[in-house]
């Protein structure tokens, strides 16, 4: 499913037009994004917890050479999905 997907999909079921839903969406996401980038965590309620982790620098190895490389440190966002998410995925 894309963003396109479930814009018209609330579309159709709000009666909205879809450039309003789709701003709403876009907005929703951008929010999420902004504060992660700030280090902040998102707590959507029966949905999910986005939020940030640090990763601590280590050595890789490139699969084609298997030369040893070094990783640096980063951070990335993780997803920890909600208690109704994970029964309605089961």
């Amino acid at each position: 499913m894309t963003k396109k997907d479930i814009v018209i999909k609330i579309s159709e079921e709000a009666d909205l037009k879809q450039i309003d839903v789709k701003k709403i969406v876009q907005k929703t996401l951008d929010c999420i994004i902004e504060s992660l980038a700030n280090g902040v965590t998102v707590e959507l309620r029966n949905f999910g917890v986005f939020k940030v982790k640090s990763r601590k620098a280590r050595r890789g190895r490139n699969p084609r050479t298997g030369v040893e490389v070094p990783v640096p440190p980063k951070k990335v966002a993780i997803f920890k999905p909600g208690l109704i998410m994970k029964a309605k995925v089961k």
